[in-house]
């Protein structure tokens, strides 16, 4: 796991065992946030002891931004913090959240202690967290899941961007049109610095490009998706294997990034497209 400060108040850790995903620690003056935890025990467990034994701080709120497990599986190892999410990511953990982790226990011996924890403070639209010195403001946007959120650390303009920005764009468990929507309402916007939910933290000057970039992906997959649907005609061959030539490269995107994970990303989101888009004509994909 890679520990960085990002300002005098965020920490951002980054696993080294699943997606690089990440969690981020802002510390106050009466104690700290951590926004989401990490998939594996063991690095989730690194975080505790460096609050509490480094920086000598309890960990008041635990913050999830969505339901996904590899965001949310570490919140039971800090039992003493208030945890808090949108309203739909308490009603998504109950359902899909248990099955997932029992699905995972299946395959892996160090989730045995693990348990799924419910957040106690739910918002539906947006939420303000002052403590200390600090001010958290966390809003709603969907996008990547229906209960998605992003958050603002608003002394630091450190834009808490958990998996709406991300190093591919992801909307498989969401919805096409509202990510694309959540990404413009970041545009144009005077962030220090922005904590993805996988991958490396997009530096100021590097934003505006950044957010650009991950939209004219977004273009170009709907664009090559409508032509496919349109030349395959009535033939589900010729469409399936239409869909398959769509690479992650047509689509302005390296498929090196996340060691290559990103490919399997891109090629949910070209058959989620797929399949909305001609739902939204008439012709769902059995």
């Amino acid at each position: 796991m890679q520990r960085e400060r990002v300002t005098e108040s965020v920490y951002v850790f980054t696993s080294g065992l699943y997606a690089q995903v990440t969690a981020t620690l802002i510390t106050t003056a009466e104690g700290a946030v951590l926004v989401d935890t990490l998939l594996y025990p063991e690095e989730t467990l690194q975080i505790s002891r460096f609050v509490h034994e480094r920086l000598n701080m309890p960990v008041r709120y635990v913050v999830n931004t969505h339901y996904h497990a590899d965001h949310t599986l570490g919140t039971c190892f800090f039992p003493d913090a208030l945890v808090i999410a949108h309203r739909q990511c308490r009603d998504l953990l109950d359902t899909r959240g248990r099955k997932s982790l029992e699905v995972m226990r299946a395959n892996a011996n160090d989730l045995d202690n693990v348990q799924v924890v419910l957040p106690q403070v739910v918002f539906d639209d947006q939420l303000t967290l002052c403590l200390g010195n600090k001010t958290l403001r966390f809003w709603h946007v969907g996008g990547h899941s229906p209960d998605a959120i992003i958050g603002l650390m608003e002394e630091e303009q450190v834009l808490l961007g958990a998996d709406t920005v991300m190093v591919l764009p992801h909307f498989v468990d969401g919805h096409y049109e509202t990510f694309v929507q959540s990404l413009q309402q970041l545009q144009g916007q005077s962030y220090e610095c922005i904590v993805q939910g996988h991958g490396e933290v997009i530096l100021r000057g590097e934003i505006e490009d950044r957010l650009a970039e991950d939209l004219a992906y977004l273009n170009k997959l709907q664009v090559l998706v409508d032509k496919a649907i349109d030349n395959a005609g009535d033939s589900e061959v010729r469409l399936e294997k239409a869909l398959e030539a769509i690479k992650i490269e047509m689509c302005g995107k390296s498929k090196v990034l996340l060691s290559g994970a990103v490919q399997q990303l891109h090629r949910q989101n070209v058959l989620a497209l797929a399949k909305a888009r001609r739902a939204a004509h008439g012709a769902p994909i059995k």
